[in-house]
């Protein structure tokens, strides 16, 4: 399968140096680019894109709002978002990842790790760069925030196995490493964790972990994973 690519980003040269790259891998090519989150939005939906590398800075409406629209739009639910940005603060990441981010990137990245975070988002896992540590995302994500993506009744309709998957997911482990950790198969994790998603309504595994944080179940500082 190809993996259609739309690259928002007010900067036409950077556009063009990422579509040059991008379109050199057999598996994934750009459909269209846009100047701005408005166009993102509406490009998004007529090239029929499956992730979109959305810059934050934009003007009329910039990539954080952009991926809300996105994220709230029914005819867009199999899009993904990687926020790439050379505006790696706390607020930009918390505000990326609730607005529905599946990943989040510095502007610094290499060329290769740009590629094989298109992939891994594109697939359904969450990507966080190294500036957006997990320590990062645990302490701001657990503080108040009104409008939370789940309440604590949701939580509870989850089965034991899939709390504790969902809560090895918010540490930043992989399927293949919670699959090692509890002696199962990653198939076994992917169900699990489709299965809390659907439960929970989260998008994919970003939004996970931001469930996992604002309703407690996973706390800034825990070094170990509870059992059940």
């Amino acid at each position: 399968m190809t993996i259609r690519v739309l690259l928002a980003d007010d900067q036409a040269l950077l556009r063009a140096t990422f579509k040059l790259l991008i379109d050199t891998q057999p598996d994934m090519e750009v459909v269209a680019e846009a100047s701005d989150g408005r166009e993102a939005v509406r490009l998004a939906r007529s090239e029929r894109a499956d992730i979109v590398v959305m810059d934050i800075r934009m003007p009329e409406v910039d990539g954080i709002e952009a991926t809300r629209l996105i994220g709230d739009d029914e005819d867009l639910a199999g899009v993904k978002v990687l926020v790439l940005t050379t505006f790696e603060q706390d607020e930009y990441v918390i505000e990326a990842l609730r607005a529905g981010a599946s990943g989040f990137l510095g502007k610094g990245v290499e060329p290769a790790q740009l590629l094989d975070a298109i992939r891994l988002v594109t697939a359904g896992e969450a990507l966080l760069s190294p500036a957006a540590t997990k320590g990062l995302i645990a302490r701001v994500l657990a503080l108040p925030a009104p409008g939370g993506l789940v309440d604590q009744a949701r939580l509870e309709t989850l089965t034991p196995r899939e709390r504790e998957v969902l809560t090895l997911v918010a540490a930043g482990l992989t399927n293949d490493e919670i699959a090692e950790r509890l002696f199962v198969t990653p198939v076994t994790i992917k169900t699990h964790a489709n299965r809390a998603m659907a439960k929970l309504g989260a998008r994919d595994r970003a939004q996970l972990v931001v469930i996992a944080y604002e309703t407690g179940l996973v706390r800034p500082g825990e070094g170990t994973v509870p059992r059940q």
